[in-house]
């Protein structure tokens, strides 16, 4: 029977063991190097091996991340990280890179590859494109609707965020972090330039802040879509977060294929934005509102009214219980504190007020004037959390034991069956040993991981001394759980870099209308995002610019192409001259020529490669030497807002059609020759 995979995520081990105990299918975690989460604490070589063996003891899948682009410089140690996860035995690699799933595949052909949400899958194209490379899962970008995702026909495995953090812009095509805080969201170190106030005609908002996605709403059309694997955001969240979130969507999950209706409790979800929100988003699934420009912080859930402040003491009408410890915030001043000292309505302390009463706090913050207030830390939900009665395996035992014979053990688990045996048993002279005795000695698995399903004893008249039962049943299962947890894999590669140095000489220009296009003509190629511009100047090496986000492929051939996504790249490489843009996030010799080889002409290096030495290994290319280059695309942005600035006074153009781009607020300057993007008149006359 088909069921859908629930994949948690964790930061570190004790987050791991969280997502495991509370019911993940899978898990999936970043090493110390490529991995698109930098600042989470993340795991070293030996923890990885000591997670894989956590997880498959419990026969939880391990996922590790590898989805951040990859310089020139790196290729090797990248290659070398590649045959350690695959020789510890990890279940897949998440990767962004085209020119490493590439290598890996040809190197490392058995280690399974999930194409991370970096790479902007968002149509069937793509999905077919990451097929043919080999790829066995594609993590569809959060843009797309349930609607969009029914219609997918490619039957490559398919994953999709169902809860936490959201981008705002397309996922891997976010240049803002990397050209402003010098820190590339692309290799994990995302300054979250989205969560920062920017002004727009004097009104200062947080304007790309985004809600948080919860799916608590729609499992059951979630799963009815039989999608291979939910994923939960969060490998920077606590071991908490993660393991109620995962509680959550395990039991929902669970009630879908028992045939139940899977509905969160009132209780449940206030437990959820107790433990993190910027307000609650269906997201681009269900086509809700994914915006929060008022707050970029954890709001909590709401807990009362303040109804009365003196200088000492804050006075508070309570819609939710409180305790002692617990953490809240006053909604309208932003003010925050922990509950150390709490006071009932007779100024007793106690640790506990009840909803409906009335509490009186510590004035710890200055608080002026009344206020609504949330819980953002609750110490019960924590102790709920961290008392998780451990998981369990269930085994089952035969024990052969009769006179003479040698005293056999086995064990199984349903997928592993162990059989061992011990000493020749002797006839008992007086009292045989029952079987009762032998039961209680089996049934006692103490702090294993295993309980006792069943058990076959088959007995006659034989004496069993229980220290040799006992100890045959700890060998048995040390055995069962090195045998559920080592996995090991052994390849051998060798990894080459050729020099080929294929130059490409022609400058080109991406102009915005006609009177640019027509200043330039005759001194390189062109591109135009107006196909009527294109039409009528084809012929004068004038290209057309595909947009970045495409749901309709047109049955172009013999045409000349700028593509930004990989759909373009699979539906139009072959019939036509295409050119690869930097969208593609190439960062590297290997992406280069993985794209030559499919009948790409030429091809754009990311503006996040700061020289010039990967073209020594590759085929043609080329760069962005002059102009503003795209540092985001949004969906359903506000069409009225045509620039934000920043606390520096830099000022970010934003270019609104279907699609909504936001452009970097100064001009990329390299001096050399490569593309120069003309955004206004005025840049049209540079030589």
């Amino acid at each position: 029977m088909f069921k859908t995979e629930l994949l948690a995520p964790a930061g570190n081990m004790e987050t791991l063991k969280a997502a495991v105990q509370n019911g993940a299918d899978a898990v999936y975690i970043g090493g110390k190097m490529y991995g698109a989460r930098a600042f989470a604490n993340n795991f070293t070589l030996d923890e990885i091996k000591t997670a894989l063996k956590y997880c498959h003891l419990y026969s939880v899948k391990l996922y590790v991340t590898a989805n951040t682009v990859i310089f020139e410089n790196e290729i090797e140690d990248f290659l070398d990280y590649m045959n350690f996860l695959y020789e510890s035995g990890v279940d897949a690699v998440i990767m962004q890179d085209l020119g490493m799933i590439s290598l890996v595949r040809k190197l490392i052909p058995d280690l399974e590859i999930h194409a991370s949400t970096q790479i902007n899958v968002h149509n069937d194209e793509s999905l077919f494109f990451l097929k043919n490379m080999g790829v066995k899962r594609a993590v569809l970008a959060r843009e797309m609707s349930i609607d969009e995702i029914k219609n997918l026909k490619c039957d490559i495995e398919k994953e999709i965020f169902i809860h936490g953090a959201l981008c705002v812009s397309y996922s891997g095509q976010c240049l803002f972090s990397s050209l402003n805080g010098g820190r590339s969201g692309n290799r994990g170190e995302c300054t979250q330039s989205c969560r920062l106030p920017y002004e727009n005609n004097k009104t200062k908002n947080y304007y790309l802040s985004t809600k948080e996605l919860c799916s608590v709403n729609h499992i059951k059309e979630i799963l009815d879509l039989k999608i291979n694997s939910l994923k939960i955001e969060g490998r920077m969240k606590s071991p908490t977060y993660v393991g109620y979130v995962t509680r959550i969507y395990r039991r929902l999950i669970d009630d879908y294929y028992k045939g139940l209706n899977p509905k969160i409790t009132p209780m449940e979800l206030y437990n959820l934005t107790t433990l993190f929100n910027r307000k609650f988003t269906d997201g681009y699934l269900f086509n809700d509102n994914i915006y929060n420009i008022k707050s970029p912080n954890h709001l909590g859930s709401h807990l009362g009214i303040v109804i009365k402040i003196t200088k000492d003491k804050i006075f508070v009408k309570l819609d939710e219980d409180l305790y002692q410890e617990d953490g809240i915030r006053f909604c309208s001043s932003n003010k925050g504190m922990i509950i150390n000292k709490l006071y009932n309505e007779k100024g007793l302390l106690v640790n506990h007020v009840c909803k409906g009463d009335i509490a009186i706090l510590d004035n710890k913050v200055n608080l002026k004037e009344k206020d609504s207030v949330n819980k953002t830390i609750s110490k019960n939900l924590i102790k709920l959390i961290e008392n998780t009665v451990p998981k369990k395996i269930p085994i089952s035992f035969k024990v052969f034991a009769k006179a003479f014979n040698e005293l056999t053990l086995t064990v199984t688990d349903d997928i592993n069956t162990i059989t061992l045996k011990s000493i020749k048993l002797d006839k008992a002279l007086n009292k045989p040993t029952t079987k009762e005795e032998i039961y209680s000695k089996l049934n006692k698995l103490g702090n294993t991981p295993f309980y006792l399903k069943s058990c076959e004893i088959n007995l006659d008249n034989a004496f069993i001394p229980m220290k040799i039962l006992n100890n045959l049943k700890r060998d048995i299962i040390d055995k069962l759980i090195l045998k559920r947890t080592e996995k090991e894999n052994k390849i051998n590669f060798k990894y080459e870099k050729h020099l080929i140095n294929e130059n490409n000489n022609i400058p080109s220009f991406l102009v915005r209308n006609e009177e640019q296009l027509k200043m330039v003509l005759g001194k390189g190629r062109i591109y135009t995002e107006d196909f009527k511009l294109y039409k009528k100047y084809k012929n004068s090496n004038v290209f057309y610019k595909l947009p970045r986000i495409m749901h309709e492929f047109p049955d172009f051939k013999g045409e000349n192409l700028l593509i930004s996504e990989l759909g373009g790249i699979y539906k139009y490489s072959k019939d036509n001259f295409v050119i690869a843009d930097y969208p593609l996030n190439i960062t590297n010799s290997e992406t280069v020529n993985f794209l030559h080889n499919i009948g790409v002409k030429i091809s754009t290096i990311s503006p996040e490669v700061k020289g010039f030495e990967l073209e020594k290994y590759s085929y043609p290319t080329e760069k962005i030497v002059y102009g503003k280059p795209d540092l985001m695309i949004l969906k359903n942005f506000n069409k009225d807002i045509k620039y934000l600035k920043n606390n520096l006074n830099n000022y970010f153009p934003i270019i609104h059609g279907k699609y909504t781009t936001i452009l970097h607020h100064k001009n990329i300057n390299l001096k050399d020759k490569g593309r120069m993007l003309l955004y206004d008149e005025k840049e049209i006359n540079l030589n």
